[in-house]
């Protein structure tokens, strides 16, 4: 497990503005492709959804903004990469959904569970096919839409679309966010506080469901 604890260290360090502006200055150009791998597996497979994809899309924004810092990301760069990757990975765990469906969720692999699945068509049943755009504000349900899309809610030609402008609008979004916010220097000064902010509103709309539903499975009940 020695390679979880690895993976455990990186993203401590690409969530961390200060650390991971160090980070650039040691690996340079390295960077770009280690934020791909994890956009890209934070969408793109269904077995990685704890993976900080809010927080680190804000963090580079803020070292990218930091022109005084030791180490610093070119801004295009990065809304290139990032956005590439985000579409990429919702692309290809479409096409897992498409040809895996169903039977991943058998209960034989430890990470994928079948609430989270169950989570994700509530969303489809709310929301449409602009589940595909609003899922990437929203931790663990991002990771299972593209999948749950792939499965039937959706054709390709139509996730395609969804998927671009989502991908487009996130990255662009917590990126500018951190990129803008970050050269403030009161926010600057509190940015590990900010981070928190960001985990805790993301997950909002998980809890807001979370109890939705209880509240709902309760009157049935009754």
């Amino acid at each position: 497990m020695d390679w979880l604890w690895a993976v455990k260290d990186l993203v401590a360090q690409l969530v961390d503005p200060d650390k991971l502006a160090l980070f650039v200055q040691a690996h340079q150009h390295a960077i770009y492709l280690i934020l791909f791998a994890i956009v890209f597996c934070e969408t793109g497979l269904v077995v990685t959804p704890f993976l900080p994809g809010d927080s680190m899309l804000f963090a580079a924004g803020a070292v990218a903004g930091a022109v005084d810092g030791p180490g610093t990301l070119n801004l295009w760069w990065l809304l290139g990469v990032l956005a590439a990757a985000a579409i990429a990975g919702d692309t290809v765990n479409y096409w897992i959904g498409a040809f895996i469906g169903p039977r991943a969720f058998s209960g034989n692999v430890r990470f994928l569970k079948k609430e989270h699945l169950d989570r994700t068509h509530a969303f489809y049943e709310k929301y449409g096919g602009a589940t595909i755009i609003i899922a990437r504000f929203v931790p663990i349900v991002r990771t299972f839409a593209p999948f749950v899309a792939g499965i039937g809610a959706m054709n390709y030609a139509k996730f395609i679309v969804y998927n671009v402008v989502g991908g487009v609008a996130w990255v662009a979004v917590f990126v500018m966010g951190g990129y803008t916010l970050g050269r403030i220097e009161f926010i600057r000064s509190h940015l590990h506080y900010v981070l928190v902010a960001i985990v805790l509103i993301s997950v909002m709309p998980i809890v807001v469901e979370y109890l939705r539903t209880r509240r709902q499975a309760a009157r049935s009940t009754r």
